[in-house]
């Protein structure tokens, strides 16, 4: 028969405190120690555990083990159905994180807890002090619960601007649900924010939630951010609801333009291409694809009806026009702009983003628009690690210097050994939920400073709906439980566990 927790109490229970989990056992050191469970208490919960000279000092608990005396013999007899009595007690295993000193400096004790000391689940107080986390509302990105404690865990805004973010996942593992969710926090406290979004998922923040599972627990209500909102996009008759994003043909060299042809093909159409814009911009300087096919057209050269076909294919894109958008209409202080691109080839979004964060960089090197935060879905495809799109560079340089000049980056991606490694290592706060692909891991493991070799094993293992997040002002490593959308999830449907 299984010995409960309460069945497993010694029989000093009536001295002990009705909050002790636990009591100090075996071979004992400052910073780590064995006890005796006597309550419910799951791996990763913080405890607190007084020190004859330290005070109350905060740890967390790194394994439990469940001790038992069940043999194979008596294993045999259970599986026939006979009636065998087990003896059996809980342990724990628990790493001390340590106390503030009176300078308030994070200090761990320098000798041995005493056997026999009460284990008691850390309250509110003591995990704040310790760790350093703040409620600071005004100033504070709510994301979610300290998991297994009912600890409000806020993301310090200009922190997340100033020195970039990761947002990192597998497919299905909720890194969409997660970026909302921050996003909503950026809608919330008025921060310039421009979205790339290749799958138009995120406009769907202009739509309140119809219901907010756990809302209670979490303190998060219904609400929609519409009018903080603008959403452009290069296909209006997919995203109808969107303004139209166009570009101008101006700035790009014939090279330039050749390489967005379906082929591809420089080499063949060069010259031809170079002749016919060196006529147009006699007579202009803003012109469109349309002004492009008519000169080549007009020459009657059937070498150039190779070309032709190639040019129909930007038509078809229909992303430039004689007026392009200018950036002061995408960008507007306190407000957040999704540019949706959904229907949109892979190339012709390389070339859409590379100008957009082009233009925001040197723009705020100037200062001619307000200090923002860019956010980019499927990181991956704009900065690899292997090879180079039209964006590497641009995101590489965003990367080392955008944060000097008020441009925050934050990168989603469920590929995280994908991405540039020199992109990757420069966000400061991580947003880690379940990966399970090696080389991801690995990626993970090396570029995120904190990072135990167990908490890659915890990673593998974390459950839709928490997160592990690091740096910024968070100075350890925190399992979070994520706080339900105020607004409507744009992608696949995200369950946010109890």
């Amino acid at each position: 028969m299984e010995t409960t927790f309460d069945e497993a109490v010694p029989e000093t229970t009536n001295h002990i405190s009705p909050d002790c989990i636990g009591m100090i056992y075996g071979d004992i050191g400052p910073t780590r120690f064995k006890c005796s469970v006597l309550a419910p208490v799951e791996k990763s919960e913080f405890i607190q555990v007084n020190h004859d000279t330290c005070g109350m000092v905060l740890g967390r608990v790194d394994t439990i083990e469940r001790k038992t005396d069940l043999s194979i013999e008596k294993a045999h007899l259970l599986a026939k159905g006979e009636h065998v009595e087990i003896e059996e007690m809980v342990s724990a295993s628990i790493v001390i994180v340590g106390y503030r000193d009176e300078r308030n400096l994070l200090q761990v004790p320098r000798t041995p807890f005493k056997a026999g000391e009460e284990v008691e689940k850390a309250s509110e107080n003591l995990i704040r002090k310790v760790i350093g986390l703040k409620e600071d509302r005004k100033t504070g990105a709510y994301i979610g619960m300290l998991r297994g404690h009912d600890v409000q865990i806020y993301l310090d805004i200009n922190g997340l601007i100033q020195k970039h973010v990761s947002i990192l996942a597998k497919t299905g593992g909720g890194k969409s649900y997660m970026a909302g969710v921050v996003l909503e926090e950026l809608l919330k406290h008025n921060v310039t924010t421009v979205v790339i979004d290749p799958h138009g998922e995120y406009s769907s923040l202009a739509q309140r939630a119809k219901s907010v599972q756990l809302g209670e627990k979490f303190h998060v209500v219904p609400n929609s951010y519409e009018s903080k909102l603008a959403v452009f996009t290069p296909d209006t008759k997919l995203n109808p609801n969107a303004k139209s994003l166009k570009f101008t043909l101006a700035n790009l060299q014939p090279r330039d333009i050749l390489a967005l042809t379906k082929s591809g093909s420089v080499r063949t159409h060069l010259t031809s291409l170079r002749e016919a814009l060196d006529i147009i911009r006699t007579s202009r300087k803003d012109y469109d694809v349309d002004d492009i096919l008519r000169v080549l057209e007009a020459q009657d050269d059937q070498s150039n009806f190779s070309l032709m076909n190639e040019l129909e294919y930007l038509r078809e894109v229909d992303i430039f026009a004689r007026e392009g958008t200018k950036i002061d209409e995408l960008v507007h202080k306190g407000m957040t702009t999704i540019i949706n691109m959904k229907g949109t080839p892979p190339d012709i979004q390389e070339l859409i983003i590379n100008r957009v964060a082009t233009a925001l960089f040197e723009l705020r090197k100037m200062e001619k628009i307000p200090p923002l935060m860019m956010v980019t879905e499927e990181a991956h495809n704009f900065c690899p690690q292997q090879g180079k799109a039209a964006t590497s560079d641009i995101f590489r340089t965003i990367a080392s210097e955008g944060r000097k000049f008020g441009l925050g980056l934050m990168i989603i991606t469920q590929r995280a050994a994908k991405v540039d490694k020199n992109v990757l290592s420069q966000c400061n706060t991580q947003i880690i939920l379940k990966v399970t692909n090696p080389n991801d891991l690995k990626t993970i493991m090396a570029s995120v400073e904190g990072l135990t070799a167990g908490m890659a094993d915890e990673i593998q293992m974390l459950p839709v709906g928490v997160a592990l997040v690091t740096g910024g002002n968070i100075t350890m490593p925190l399992l979070v439980d994520v706080r339900p959308r105020e607004t409507e999830h744009g992608g696949k449907s995200v369950k946010i566990l109890e």
